[in-house]
């Protein structure tokens, strides 16, 4: 399942920036982009930067004059996002797996990362690359999506997918919202050799743009439409019946909860 929720392919790219972006990321990548700006750092890491939204955010919220290299493991990602930046811009991208980092020790002053540990296949082993890659002194800044009943949309849509295959139900939104607890996690930090590890609960509230538009981002814009097309299902019918799921359980706007983590290296 992890590995499947990994593949961001074909079509979720633009998807996923358009109908997820806007409603459920931009927030926290704000939020994200603060934190590491706050830290004063020279060379920054992003890991998973996706369609390059928290990329984005960060290259607004540092001075010029850092370097910002954003990673993530599906090129097609990257493509997106390179998108969003000017040829002037200082931002590099690179294809990279965050459980083996090609790149060199004692490198970046802080490694960023928004909702994308979650789908590491092995977290302990990225735990231990963004620990090397890190200078003295450095700073992994991360977040994690808390739970369905804190998440209510992805409550919502897990809720439907249930009731239409309830023989074999897709199962991709048990994956980003199943990790979160903060005292594991810090002893997981921990074990690697992190230290200073700080936790805390970032809620937020998003307007919903539009129900359509949302409804289509949580279908077609992850592995979930894979899922369905596997079960012989209709996604369009599912992306439909989604849209008035979304527009009666949530209105115009939703509550949002993320645990953030932060953790440095001595």
């Amino acid at each position: 399942m992890v590995l499947q929720a990994a593949r961001f392919v074909g079509s979720v790219p633009e998807n996923y920036d358009h109908g997820l972006g806007p409603h459920i990321f931009e927030g926290f990548a704000a939020d994200i982009a603060q934190r590491v700006a706050y830290c004063k750092p020279a060379s920054v890491l992003e890991l998973a930067a996706g369609t390059g939204i928290v990329t984005r955010a960060l290259r607004d919220a540092l001075p010029d004059e850092v370097a910002l290299l954003a990673s993530d493991l599906n090129e097609p990602m990257l493509a997106v996002a390179r998108r969003k930046f000017a040829d002037t811009e200082a931002v590099e991208f690179t294809q990279a797996d965050a459980t083996a980092l090609n790149l060199d020790d004692a490198t970046f002053d802080v490694v960023a990362c928004q909702f994308g540990v979650m789908f590491f296949p092995d977290k302990q082993r990225s735990y231990s690359e963004v620990l090397r890659v890190l200078k003295p002194g450095g700073k992994y800044i991360f977040n994690c999506w808390g739970s369905p009943q804190e998440n209510p949309f992805a409550r919502i849509a897990q809720d439907l997918v249930e009731e239409m295959f309830p023989a074999d139900p897709p199962g991709f939104y048990k994956v980003p919202f199943g990790y979160n607890d903060a005292a594991a996690i810090t002893a997981a930090l921990e074990s690697v050799g992190f230290t200073d590890v700080y936790t805390e609960r970032v809620a937020l509230t998003s307007k919903i743009l539009s129900a359509e538009r949302f409804a289509r981002g949580l279908v077609f814009g992850n592995p979930l439409h894979e899922e369905i097309l596997a079960r012989d299902g209709d996604a369009e019918q599912v992306c439909t019946r989604l849209e008035g799921e979304l527009a009666q359980g949530l209105g115009d706007e939703m509550p949002l909860q993320a645990l953030l983590v932060e953790a440095g290296r001595g």
